[in-house]
């Protein structure tokens, strides 16, 4: 692993001091990782969304929808 140095405002690392002590991390670094980490999560997701809408229009998920997707499912198991 490779190391990184940020510079941050008294303010700023009084923060993340806070919520390292508060939310149970280790070190800043890991805090900071977790950030990272759910930014990238958000990012695929966002690009997956937005896949979907540009996909084109589908068939409306109604009963039938659902009811034919639990069947696959079960067939599958």
């Amino acid at each position: 692993m490779r190391t990184m140095n940020i510079s941050l405002p008294d303010s700023l690392r009084a923060f993340v001091e806070e919520q390292v002590s508060a939310r149970g991390y280790g070190t800043s670094s890991e805090y900071v990782r977790e950030l990272i980490r759910k930014d990238l999560d958000r990012q695929h997701l966002r690009g997956l969304l937005l896949e979907g809408a540009s996909s084109g229009r589908t068939e409306p998920a109604n009963a039938q929808y659902f009811e034919a997707l639990r069947d696959r499912v079960r067939k599958r198991s």
